[in-house]
């Protein structure tokens, strides 16, 4: 839980890391600036006192300079001693404060002769008119002086910055904000007010210059008998325009205002000293800046953040070496007005966003009025300096890409999340609502990888072609025999979307119990996505321990194939010669660790990459014993180097498309939407197509004119003419060899036990299917053999199969239907 917000924990949580990061960091730094401005202030007071008496240590640059280095190191004493200390020296403060407020306004109300010379007479209308209009002087403007004195407003937030250490911030912080811009908002403009009612602008101090006949005289100063005509010329001391000490003269007891001013200044360099190193504890408390994590450990009961004091200290020192009010002003004008914009628009957004758990309970808000704050907010940082705007907000700007780039892995529940779910919905929606048509389609692939990180080449290269193109969905199909622990599923689910996200691979994770994969896969077929956002394409690895396994498990896996064509799904297998199931290898996949390791006490859930098949108790556990971690094998070293290749930059050289049919465009799609990806890039589309002798040109022109049609860019169009020619009699040989196991046998067995045994089995080939499928049978036989003649050194193989091809293994697969078949070679 973080213990310090304020306006970082406001912008944070209600529009996400990426705006709470960049702005929390600036609003920390604007607080460090803020101390230096504060103490610079009151270093300007001292450093005049000593003018006036002839005491300066050097010159008054470098005094206020020496003045503020000490006066930040008292200060910083005083944080650091904790908040206890800190809160009654603030206490003390503001005694202080008042009674210097009070001071001024009662010495308002008294003049006194000696002091009209230097501007004050007391209240007058005459000089509340004459005050009332502008007069800027040197180049400055409305908005430069607002610069400059905007920063007196900022200490509105010092309560927010600091609620950690408040007993009840969510009725004090409301109360004391609105009592402290009601109360310093009137002392503001009552000061202005009245000095502007008593003091005129310019006066010399000289008792002699005073109204004579020979001279034209309609100043106010004038209807009041002194004539000031010569500061027109400049060179005048006092009145309010040349005197920065003006209060002191109006006041009763003049030492006290400077004793108000020494407590107002160091009272706000306080409340900045404190509010700073608290923000930026709680943004590196976030993690969102890792190499910040050090200023986020805190020390005694209070968790004071002393290593974020020093740093204040740093900065606020640095600046104050500048030692010029007015340049260090505006700096942080910007960067607080970029602070409340985002704070005004972050409220904005939150009501927006229309979230359930959005409910403010202030009696009179509007979600306008906070939007008009924002835009304000936003015309007056530009009017002040155009400039200084711009790099503020290209600071966050950089701010905001960096952290959106580093995607820290928190979730705040944000307006932001809030207001893309009620978008999502709506476009959701708007795609139900309209028909498909072929121009926006798109492979939305559901993948039977199992865990994900089990087949990750699987994963990968299905991932190059649906990445910010089009949805994924990683199914997995969890097999049980008794009923199912749903709480194993839900932990899973955790694990292996932490493990998409660590490996930014875009895609969602979708598991089910069932007792087989054909089940499962039929549930995932039919309940996975929403509305347009469905899956349109069964992604599968292809099966090689289909000689070895149990062939009811072959026959759910073909029978799968069968299911998603009848769903109207397309189908893309991919083959790697070394396989793709990672998961026996230890540390890999579902394997656990084979480290040695024996400890004693609880077992707790691994941080590791891996989404572990076993979800492991909470329990205690009295000792953990791993087994020693044994040397890879050859085999399982070379699966998991092709495991890695699609992660791998391909270089130079082709991706083979089969082309042996029409099957609607899914087999030119992907090769021409791997090949728009950086990895694929250097690779060209090869087209193979079958043809006759005579015909190949034809064949060829034909070719070139569907794939401009489709727009897709191909290195060469081959057309094989010898596509029809019998296979070797070697490879026919080796395809029965391959098969024998498999067979019926009919004709050596009765008929009555070869029809029981056909029940039984059914997925045996009878010396019928074997003749029917002979001609379809000696072509894939064929094509075997060119693949291996034409694209042995090819990166990638594209193939459409007919369904039938698989008719040796699955009597069932009598239909015409077709899929795409990607195998690496």
């Amino acid at each position: 839980m973080i213990r310090f917000c304020g306006a970082y924990y406001l912008i944070s949580r209600s529009l996400g890391p990426e705006f709470g990061g960049s702005i929390g960091l600036i609003f920390a730094f604007a607080n460090a600036v803020a101390v230096a401005m504060y103490v610079v202030g009151f270093a300007e007071t001292v450093v005049e006192m000593l003018s006036d008496v002839d005491a300066l240590m050097t010159d008054e640059l470098n005094d206020i300079r020496i003045v503020g280095t000490l006066t930040v190191i008292l200060l910083l004493g005083i944080s650091v001693a904790g908040m206890e200390w800190e809160a009654k020296a603030q206490i003390v403060l503001l005694v202080i404060l008042l009674a210097a407020i009070a001071n001024y306004f009662l010495g308002s109300f008294i003049p006194v002769d000696n002091k009209e010379p230097k501007g004050f007479f007391g209240y007058h209308t005459a000089i509340l008119f004459e005050n009332f209009g502008p007069d800027f002087r040197e180049e400055e403007t409305f908005f430069s002086v607002f610069a400059i004195f905007f920063p007196a407003a900022t200490g509105i937030l010092a309560g927010a910055n600091i609620s950690g250490d408040l007993a009840d911030p969510q009725s004090a912080i409301p109360k004391g904000t609105l009592l402290a811009i009601l109360i310093t908002g009137f002392t503001y403009v009552a000061v202005a007010f009245s000095a502007g009612s008593c003091i005129v602008r310019d006066a010399t101090g000289d008792h002699n210059d005073t109204v004579s006949d020979t001279v034209n005289c309609t100043d106010a100063a004038c209807t009041l008998g002194y004539d000031f005509s010569i500061c027109k010329e400049g060179g005048c001391q006092y009145g309010l325009m040349n005197d920065f000490q003006v209060m002191s003269l109006v006041s009763y007891f003049g030492p006290l205002i400077t004793a108000g001013i020494f407590s107002a200044t160091l009272s706000s360099a306080l409340a900045s000293l404190v509010s700073a190193p608290k923000v930026f504890q709680a943004l590196c408390k976030d993690n969102i800046y890792p190499g910040l994590g050090i200023f986020a450990k805190g020390y005694g009961k209070n968790n004071e953040p002393l290593r974020g004091y020093v740093l204040t200290f740093c900065i606020g020192l640095a600046f104050i070496l500048i030692a010029e009010l007015n340049i260090i002003a505006p700096i942080i004008s910007n960067f607080f007005l970029a602070s409340y914009a985002l704070i005004n628009f972050s409220v904005f957004h939150a009501s927006l966003a229309n979230s359930p758990g959005w409910r403010p309970s202030f009696k009179y808000y509007n979600m306008w009025v906070s939007l008009a704050g924002a835009v304000l907010c936003c015309v007056v940082m530009f009017v002040i300096n155009w400039w200084a705007a711009l790099v503020t907000l290209l600071i966050i700007l950089a701010l905001y890409i960096y952290v959106g780039y580093k995607k820290p892995d928190v979730n705040w529940g944000s307006s932001t999340q809030a207001l893309i779910y009620n978008q999502a919905l709506t476009h959701c929606l708007n795609l139900s609502s309209v028909e498909d048509h072929v121009k926006n389609f798109r492979p939305q692939c559901l993948v039977l990888a199992g865990y994900p990180n089990s087949r990750p080449a699987l994963l990968q290269l299905v991932h190059s072609f649906t990445k910010n193109v089009s949805l994924m969905v990683c199914g997995h199909v969890r097999t049980v025999s008794r009923r199912p622990n749903f709480k194993d599923l839900s932990q899973d689910y955790v694990r292996c979307r932490r493990w998409l996200i660590k490996k930014r691979i875009k895609a969602f994770y979708s598991p089910v119990f069932a007792d087989n994969l054909r089940h499962g896969a039929q549930l995932l077929l039919q309940a996975v996505g929403l509305g347009r956002l469905k899956p349109n394409t069964l992604v599968m690895g292809f099966k090689t321990n289909w000689s070895d396994g149990n062939m009811r498990d072959l026959e759910n896996y073909i029978n799968t194939i069968h299911d998603a064509f009848d769903l109207q799904f397309g189908v893309v297998i991919l083959r790697l010669m070394d396989g793709l199931d990672i998961s026996h290898i230890p540390g890999q996949g579902t394997s656990e660790s084979k480290d040695v390791l024996i400890s004693v006490g609880p077992a707790k859930d691994s941080d590791s990459d891996s989404c572990p098949s076993k979800t492991h108790s909470n329990q205690s556990s009295p000792l953990i014993i791993r087994e020693t971690k044994s040397p890879l094998s050859l085999t399982d070293q070379r699966l998991l180097e092709s495991s890695q290749m699609f992660k791998k930059k391909q270089g130079k050289g082709t991706i083979d498309v089969w082309w042996l049919f029409d099957d609607g465009g899914l087999t030119l799609l992907i090769p021409y939407l791997l090949t728009n990806r950086s990895k694929w890039a250097d690779c060209r589309i090869r087209v193979f197509i079958g043809g006759k002798i005579n015909r190949i040109d034809h064949d060829r022109r034909a070719m070139a004119t569907l794939l401009s049609r489709f727009r897709i860019d191909f290195s060469d169009i081959n057309v094989l003419g010898d596509i029809n020619v019998k296979p070797k009699k070697h490879n026919k040989l080796s395809f029965k060899e391959l098969i024998e196991p498999y067979r019926l046998k009919e004709d050596d067995m009765e008929q009555e036990a070869a029809e029981r045994l056909k029940a039984q089995e059914p997925w045996r080939i009878t010396d019928n299917e074997l003749e029917l499928y002979k001609a379809k049978t000696n072509r894939q036989i064929r094509l075997n053999e060119l693949l291996k003649e034409h694209s042995s050194s090819a990166k990638l193989i594209v193939v459409p199969l007919e369904a039938s091809g698989w008719a040796w293994l699955n009597r069932l697969s009598q239909s015409n239907h077709r899929f795409t078949c990607c195998q690496l070679t």
